[in-house]
Protein backbone atom coordinates (compact mmCIF):
# COMPACT_ATOMS: atom_id res chain seq x y z
CA UNK A 1 0.00 0.00 0.00
CA UNK A 2 2.83 2.41 0.85
CA UNK A 3 4.58 1.64 -2.42
CA UNK A 4 1.38 2.02 -4.44
CA UNK A 5 0.64 5.41 -2.88
CA UNK A 6 4.15 6.66 -3.46
CA UNK A 7 4.26 5.44 -7.05
CA UNK A 8 0.95 7.16 -7.77
CA UNK A 9 1.77 10.40 -5.99
CA UNK A 10 5.34 10.78 -7.21
CA UNK A 11 4.60 11.36 -10.93
CA UNK A 12 1.74 13.72 -10.06
CA UNK A 13 3.78 15.75 -7.58
CA UNK A 14 6.84 15.99 -9.83
CA UNK A 15 4.68 17.15 -12.75
CA UNK A 16 2.81 19.75 -10.69
CA UNK A 17 5.98 21.07 -9.05
CA UNK A 18 7.82 21.25 -12.39
CA UNK A 19 5.01 23.09 -14.17
CA UNK A 20 4.52 25.43 -11.21
CA UNK A 21 8.23 26.20 -11.20
CA UNK A 22 8.10 27.08 -14.89
CA UNK A 23 5.13 29.34 -14.32
CA UNK A 24 6.00 31.05 -11.02
CA UNK A 25 9.68 30.26 -10.43
CA UNK A 26 11.77 27.55 -8.75
CA UNK A 27 11.02 28.80 -5.23
CA UNK A 28 7.36 27.83 -5.66
CA UNK A 29 8.43 24.32 -6.70
CA UNK A 30 10.35 24.07 -3.45
CA UNK A 31 7.45 25.42 -1.42
CA UNK A 32 5.03 22.90 -2.96
CA UNK A 33 7.10 19.94 -1.87
CA UNK A 34 6.82 21.17 1.70
CA UNK A 35 3.50 19.34 1.81
CA UNK A 36 4.03 15.81 3.24
CA UNK A 37 2.46 14.15 0.20
CA UNK A 38 4.52 10.98 0.54
CA UNK A 39 5.55 11.01 4.20
CA UNK A 40 1.97 11.75 5.28
CA UNK A 41 0.45 8.65 3.62
CA UNK A 42 3.40 6.58 4.87
CA UNK A 43 2.70 7.79 8.41
CA UNK A 44 -1.00 6.95 8.07
CA UNK A 45 -0.37 3.44 6.78
CA UNK A 46 2.30 2.70 9.39
CA UNK A 47 -0.22 3.61 12.09
CA UNK A 48 -2.95 1.59 10.36
CA UNK A 49 -0.80 -1.52 10.00
CA UNK A 50 1.20 -1.38 13.23
CA UNK A 51 -0.96 0.50 15.71
CA UNK A 52 -1.22 4.10 16.88
CA UNK A 53 1.71 3.87 19.30
CA UNK A 54 3.99 2.75 16.47
CA UNK A 55 2.54 5.51 14.29
CA UNK A 56 3.18 8.19 16.93
CA UNK A 57 6.78 6.98 17.37
CA UNK A 58 7.31 6.90 13.60
CA UNK A 59 5.96 10.48 13.36
CA UNK A 60 8.71 11.63 15.71
CA UNK A 61 11.20 9.79 13.50
CA UNK A 62 9.83 11.48 10.38
CA UNK A 63 10.10 14.83 12.15
CA UNK A 64 13.73 13.99 12.92
CA UNK A 65 14.19 13.09 9.27
CA UNK A 66 13.48 16.72 8.41
CA UNK A 67 16.81 17.56 10.03
CA UNK A 68 18.43 15.43 7.34
CA UNK A 69 16.38 17.11 4.60
CA UNK A 70 17.54 20.52 5.81
CA UNK A 71 21.13 19.24 5.92
CA UNK A 72 20.66 18.14 2.31
CA UNK A 73 19.44 21.61 1.32
CA UNK A 74 22.27 23.43 3.05
CA UNK A 75 24.99 21.11 1.70
CA UNK A 76 23.70 21.42 -1.87
CA UNK A 77 23.44 25.20 -1.64
CA UNK A 78 26.95 25.61 -0.25
CA UNK A 79 28.42 23.27 -2.86
CA UNK A 80 26.51 25.00 -5.67
CA UNK A 81 28.54 28.17 -5.11
CA UNK A 82 31.68 26.39 -6.28
CA UNK A 83 30.91 23.28 -8.30
CA UNK A 84 28.54 21.63 -10.79
CA UNK A 85 25.32 19.79 -10.06
CA UNK A 86 26.64 16.17 -9.92
CA UNK A 87 29.11 17.07 -7.16
CA UNK A 88 26.48 19.16 -5.39
CA UNK A 89 24.13 16.22 -5.44
CA UNK A 90 26.79 13.88 -4.08
CA UNK A 91 27.59 16.29 -1.26
CA UNK A 92 23.92 16.82 -0.43
CA UNK A 93 22.94 13.14 -0.40
CA UNK A 94 26.02 12.36 1.71
CA UNK A 95 25.00 15.07 4.19
CA UNK A 96 21.50 13.59 4.31
CA UNK A 97 22.69 10.10 5.22
CA UNK A 98 25.31 11.32 7.70
CA UNK A 99 22.61 13.33 9.45
CA UNK A 100 20.24 10.34 9.42
CA UNK A 101 22.86 8.06 10.99
CA UNK A 102 23.60 10.70 13.62
CA UNK A 103 19.90 11.08 14.49
CA UNK A 104 19.41 7.32 14.68
CA UNK A 105 22.18 7.07 17.26
CA UNK A 106 19.78 8.70 19.74
CA UNK A 107 16.27 7.92 20.92
CA UNK A 108 14.31 10.88 19.58
CA UNK A 109 11.64 12.61 21.63
CA UNK A 110 9.11 15.11 20.32
CA UNK A 111 9.91 18.46 21.92
CA UNK A 112 13.71 18.45 21.50
CA UNK A 113 13.35 17.20 17.93
CA UNK A 114 10.75 19.85 17.14
CA UNK A 115 12.99 22.59 18.58
CA UNK A 116 16.01 21.38 16.60
CA UNK A 117 14.02 21.32 13.36
CA UNK A 118 12.78 24.88 13.88
CA UNK A 119 16.25 26.18 14.69
CA UNK A 120 17.86 24.42 11.73
CA UNK A 121 15.07 25.62 9.42
CA UNK A 122 15.79 29.23 10.34
CA UNK A 123 19.55 28.70 9.95
CA UNK A 124 19.11 27.18 6.50
CA UNK A 125 16.79 30.00 5.38
CA UNK A 126 19.40 32.55 6.46
CA UNK A 127 22.34 30.74 4.88
CA UNK A 128 20.73 29.87 1.53
CA UNK A 129 20.84 33.05 -0.54
CA UNK A 130 17.65 34.66 -1.80
CA UNK A 131 18.57 35.13 -5.43
CA UNK A 132 17.14 35.53 -8.89
CA UNK A 133 17.60 32.75 -11.41
CA UNK A 134 20.76 32.97 -13.48
CA UNK A 135 18.76 33.04 -16.69
CA UNK A 136 15.26 33.28 -18.02
CA UNK A 137 13.12 30.18 -18.13
CA UNK A 138 14.39 27.73 -20.69
CA UNK A 139 12.41 25.77 -23.25
CA UNK A 140 12.60 22.26 -21.84
CA UNK A 141 12.93 19.26 -24.16
CA UNK A 142 10.08 16.77 -24.52
CA UNK A 143 11.86 14.20 -22.38
CA UNK A 144 12.28 16.56 -19.41
CA UNK A 145 9.19 15.73 -17.30
CA UNK A 146 9.26 11.95 -18.10
CA UNK A 147 12.94 11.88 -17.06
CA UNK A 148 12.14 13.66 -13.80
CA UNK A 149 9.29 11.23 -13.10
CA UNK A 150 11.46 8.19 -13.86
CA UNK A 151 14.30 9.34 -11.62
CA UNK A 152 12.02 10.28 -8.73
CA UNK A 153 9.98 7.08 -8.95
CA UNK A 154 13.15 4.97 -9.01
CA UNK A 155 14.34 6.69 -5.84
CA UNK A 156 10.97 6.08 -4.19
CA UNK A 157 10.91 2.40 -5.16
CA UNK A 158 14.40 1.74 -3.80
CA UNK A 159 13.84 3.63 -0.57
CA UNK A 160 10.49 1.95 0.10
CA UNK A 161 11.95 -1.49 -0.52
CA UNK A 162 14.69 -1.03 2.05
CA UNK A 163 12.70 0.95 4.61
CA UNK A 164 10.24 -1.92 5.05
CA UNK A 165 12.98 -3.84 6.89
CA UNK A 166 13.51 -1.12 9.51
CA UNK A 167 11.95 -0.20 12.85
CA UNK A 168 9.69 2.74 13.64
CA UNK A 169 12.34 5.39 14.25
CA UNK A 170 14.65 4.56 11.35
CA UNK A 171 11.69 4.05 9.00
CA UNK A 172 10.52 7.51 10.01
CA UNK A 173 13.96 9.03 9.57
CA UNK A 174 14.27 7.67 6.04
CA UNK A 175 10.68 8.44 4.96
CA UNK A 176 11.31 12.16 4.21
CA UNK A 177 14.23 11.46 1.85
CA UNK A 178 14.10 14.51 -0.47
CA UNK A 179 13.23 12.73 -3.70
CA UNK A 180 11.52 15.82 -5.09
CA UNK A 181 14.31 18.06 -3.85
CA UNK A 182 16.91 15.89 -5.59
CA UNK A 183 15.09 16.03 -8.90
CA UNK A 184 13.99 19.69 -8.84
CA UNK A 185 17.28 21.09 -7.55
CA UNK A 186 19.46 19.06 -9.91
CA UNK A 187 17.34 19.71 -13.00
CA UNK A 188 17.00 23.40 -12.13
CA UNK A 189 20.76 23.66 -11.58
CA UNK A 190 21.50 21.90 -14.87
CA UNK A 191 19.00 23.87 -16.95
CA UNK A 192 19.03 27.34 -15.37
CA UNK A 193 22.13 27.53 -13.19
CA UNK A 194 23.00 27.46 -9.53
CA UNK A 195 20.63 30.25 -8.55
CA UNK A 196 17.63 28.17 -9.64
CA UNK A 197 18.82 25.41 -7.31
CA UNK A 198 19.18 27.95 -4.49
CA UNK A 199 15.58 29.03 -5.04
CA UNK A 200 14.26 25.46 -4.95
CA UNK A 201 16.18 24.63 -1.79
CA UNK A 202 15.14 27.85 -0.08
CA UNK A 203 11.54 26.99 -0.95
CA UNK A 204 12.00 23.54 0.60
CA UNK A 205 13.30 25.18 3.78
CA UNK A 206 10.25 27.46 3.98
CA UNK A 207 8.06 24.41 3.36
CA UNK A 208 9.63 22.80 6.40
CA UNK A 209 7.32 24.79 8.69
CA UNK A 210 4.23 23.05 7.28
CA UNK A 211 5.92 19.65 7.17
CA UNK A 212 6.94 20.02 10.81
CA UNK A 213 3.45 21.12 11.84
CA UNK A 214 1.88 18.01 10.30
CA UNK A 215 4.02 15.57 12.25
CA UNK A 216 3.90 17.50 15.51
CA UNK A 217 0.11 17.16 15.39
CA UNK A 218 0.32 13.44 14.57
CA UNK A 219 2.92 12.67 17.24
CA UNK A 220 1.01 14.66 19.87
CA UNK A 221 -2.59 13.64 19.22
CA UNK A 222 -2.56 10.21 17.60
CA UNK A 223 -2.62 8.27 20.87
CA UNK A 224 -5.41 10.47 22.24
CA UNK A 225 -7.76 11.21 19.35
CA UNK A 226 -7.27 8.19 17.12
CA UNK A 227 -6.41 8.19 13.44
CA UNK A 228 -9.38 9.93 11.83
CA UNK A 229 -9.42 13.17 13.80
CA UNK A 230 -5.65 13.33 14.17
CA UNK A 231 -4.85 13.15 10.47
CA UNK A 232 -7.71 15.49 9.59
CA UNK A 233 -6.40 18.09 12.02
CA UNK A 234 -2.85 17.54 10.77
CA UNK A 235 -3.93 18.23 7.18
CA UNK A 236 -5.83 21.38 8.18
CA UNK A 237 -2.89 22.73 10.20
CA UNK A 238 -0.52 21.99 7.32
CA UNK A 239 -2.70 23.88 4.84
CA UNK A 240 -2.95 26.87 7.17
CA UNK A 241 0.78 26.99 7.90
CA UNK A 242 1.87 26.51 4.29
CA UNK A 243 -0.63 29.15 3.16
CA UNK A 244 0.73 31.61 5.72
CA UNK A 245 4.30 30.85 4.67
CA UNK A 246 3.42 31.38 1.00
CA UNK A 247 1.79 34.73 1.80
CA UNK A 248 4.81 35.81 3.83
CA UNK A 249 7.41 34.79 1.28
CA UNK A 250 5.53 36.34 -1.65
CA UNK A 251 4.49 39.62 0.00
CA UNK A 252 6.75 40.38 2.94
CA UNK A 253 10.25 39.39 1.88
CA UNK A 254 12.40 41.83 -0.12
CA UNK A 255 12.92 41.12 -3.78
CA UNK A 256 15.91 38.83 -4.32
CA UNK A 257 19.08 40.19 -5.83
CA UNK A 258 21.52 38.39 -8.13
CA UNK A 259 24.18 36.45 -6.27
CA UNK A 260 27.58 37.98 -6.91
Amino acid sequence: MILALKLLLTPLMITLATLSGRRWGPAISGWMIGFPLTSGPVSFILALQNGIDFGAHAAVGILGGQLSVLSFCLAYSLAARKTSWPFCLLAAVSAYFVSTLACNAFTLSLLPTFALVLVLTLIVIVLIPSVKSDSAAVSAPNWDIPARILIATTFVFLLTTFSNLLGAQLSGLIAPFPVYGVVLAAFGHYQQGANAAHQVLRGVAFGSFAFTSFFVVVATLLSHLGMGWTYLLAVLVTLLVNGAVLWFTRRQLPQPQPLS
